[in-house]
Parts: C-alpha cells; structure tokens; sequence
C-alpha cells in the first residue's frame, strides 16, 4: 500500500522518476480504526438528529444548526468505509464512486466547519446580544444553513472535477486522487489555500470571536447553569483545534514543500507524509467527537432523549420517572438549547 491521505489527497508523480519511496501506515490498523469512528459517528450523529427532529415546537435555531452539523457529520462518515478498504488494499471502486464520495466529503467537510461558525455566531447573538434575537428567526437560520450547503457544494465540485480512478506512474495499485499534471502547479495551490483559509482559519477565527465575547459575559454571571453552557464552549472549541489544528498545520507545510517555498530532502518529505496521515485519523475522529460535546456532555439533551423515547413507547413510565424530576425545567423550555 502507498502511503496517501485520502481526503487531502496526493500529487503522485507524471514522469517515471521517483525521487523519495513513500511511506505508509498499517492499512489494517487504519481500516479497522475508519470503521469504529464510521459506526460512533453513524450512532451519535443518528441520536442527534432523531431527538431534534422530535422537537417540533421546542426547536431553538442552535438546534437547526446542530441538526444540520449532525447530517453534514452523518455524510462525511458514510464515506469512510470506503476509504478503509482503498487504505488496506487500492482503491477498486471506480471513477464515478471516486467522484461521487469525494464530493460527498468536501462539501460535508465544508458544511460541517461553516455550521461550527454559525453555531459560534448564534451563541453570541443569543448570551451576549440577547436583544437582537430577530437575527434568529427560524425561517432566517433555515435560510443560513440552506447558503452554507450550497456555498459547500460549490467549493466540492474542484475535486468531483479533478479526482478520478488511476494508477499513478511507479505504483502498481489504484488511488482515488486528483490527476494533475506539473503545469497545474498555481491551480493546485490556489485549492490548497481555499482550503486552508475557507476550510480552516476564516471559521476558526469566527469561532475564537464569538466564543471569547460569549465567554467574558458567562464568566460575570452568577447563574451555574450559564457557567455549564461555557464549559461546553470550551470543550467544542478545544476539540475542533486538537483535531483539525495538526493536519491543518502538516498540510500548510506539505504545501510548502511542494511548492518549493521549503527545501526538504526524503527523510523530510517522508515525515511529512506519515504525518499527515496520522493527522488525518484525528481530524476524521471530529465527526464521531461532534455527538458528544454537542449533545451528550448536555443534561438537556439527555432529558430530551428520555422524554422523546418515552412518547414513542420505547421506554415505560417508571424509567422515565426517574428522571424526570431533572429533566421539566429543561424540555419544558423554548428559549434554549438542548446542548447548552
């Protein structure tokens, strides 16, 4: 197997010279690894969706964004199968499921950072600027997250176009990968810093903004349950830099390299690739970890799960009594989230 990352993707070389062999990770270790976070990922994100689904009338717009997260989370993890097997063995789905899953990735991907923003952004509007809830109508977030989809399928379709099944030049298996040529080196470029910069910072700095002001006014309020909202704001902001920070970074210096801009010789060009591999598991681990500091770490959430398995007969009257007595405040309110 030849070392590669399957979202990043490679520039394999056009001419038979290959300066530095690559190295790879154990294929089997990475496929078992792609399918657990698939099935935590499939698991979690289904939950989410099926409680907020649930919530008709009770549906505040941080719980439209985290329904559609959950979605955007749901598709970029029914890609990942597919990605294992190729990891193991070669790619041996052929071009237009090269295509179609590498689409489904990027503009879930996209999807999944820009609602992060807008989730940062709805926090802020409603902790910090609670007056001007007009900017969270319901039919006005449905419309956000309705450009966000579009604004993600857009900057997908560069690797629907570029990405194909082929068997690079010195490699005897088939990758899915962008096939470009030495004379695309500015249009490859230009993708990677879209990435970078659409993908990664523009997002993250919106997120630093919005939380830092909703954390400065939680952290004057004497309310406990606001102090619990701003401990799950730090843990969703910590988690999206421990898991996308690294390969962000490796990638901006594989970049680099590729340009030019760096000199490396092999033994640096191998560490980079090994890292970007390794990398790309922990971004990958996003879309299972989403569940988790969006819904689960919430007592709200929990309270909802209960009482929505309760009206579909899932659970009986006892075991939903035992909760109950923590869970009215919180399904009887229309002005909060669940996760917070």
């Amino acid at each position: 197997m030849t070392g590669n990352s399957t979202m990043y993707g490679d520039d394999y070389p056009v001419s038979d010279f290959t300066p530095c062999e690559r190295p790879s990770l154990d294929g089997f270790a990475l496929m078992i690894t792609y399918f657990i976070v698939f099935i935590l990922s499939l698991l979690g994100n289904s939950v989410v969706v099926f409680v907020v689904c649930s919530m008709v009338k009770r549906r505040t717009s941080t719980d439209v964004y985290l329904m559609h997260l959950a979605v955007a989370d749901l598709l970029f993890s029914l890609t990942l199968p597919f990605w294992a097997v190729s990891l193991n063995s070669e790619w041996v789905f052929g071009t237009f499921l090269c295509k179609l899953l590498s689409g489904i990735q990027d503009t879930a991907f996209y999807s999944c950072v820009f609602l992060l923003a807008c989730i940062s952004i709805d926090r802020y509007l409603a902790i910090v600027k609670a007056t001007q809830a007009v900017f969270r109508r319901r039919h006005l977030v449905k419309a956000v997250c309705g450009l966000v989809w579009l604004a993600a399928t857009l900057l997908a379709l560069p690797s629907v176009v570029q990405r194909e099944a082929f068997m690079p030049v010195g490699h005897y298996s088939m990758v899915c990968h962008e096939n470009l040529t030495e004379n695309m080196d500015s249009w490859r470029t230009g993708m990677r810093v879209t990435r970078h910069t659409l993908g990664f910072f523009l997002p993250l700095l919106i997120m630093l903004v919005c939380y830092g002001c909703t954390v400065c006014t939680l952290s004057h309020a004497r309310n406990s349950q606001k102090h619990k909202a701003m401990r799950v704001i730090l843990s969703v902001v910590l988690a999206f830099l421990i898991c996308w920070l690294p390969i962000n970074v490796t990638f901006l210096v594989d970049t680099l390299v590729r340009s030019k801009i760096l000199t490396a010789g092999c033994d640096q060009e191998n560490q980079v690739d090994l890292a970007l591999q390794v990398t790309e598991v922990l971004a990958f681990l996003h879309c299972a970890i989403n569940p988790i500091l969006y819904a689960f770490i919430g007592k709200k959430f929990r309270n909802q799960l209960l009482h929505t398995l309760y009206q579909k007969g899932v659970i009986g009257k006892y075991s939903h009594a035992m909760f109950r007595k923590g869970s009215q405040t919180s399904i009887s309110s229309r002005v909060t989230s669940i996760t917070l």
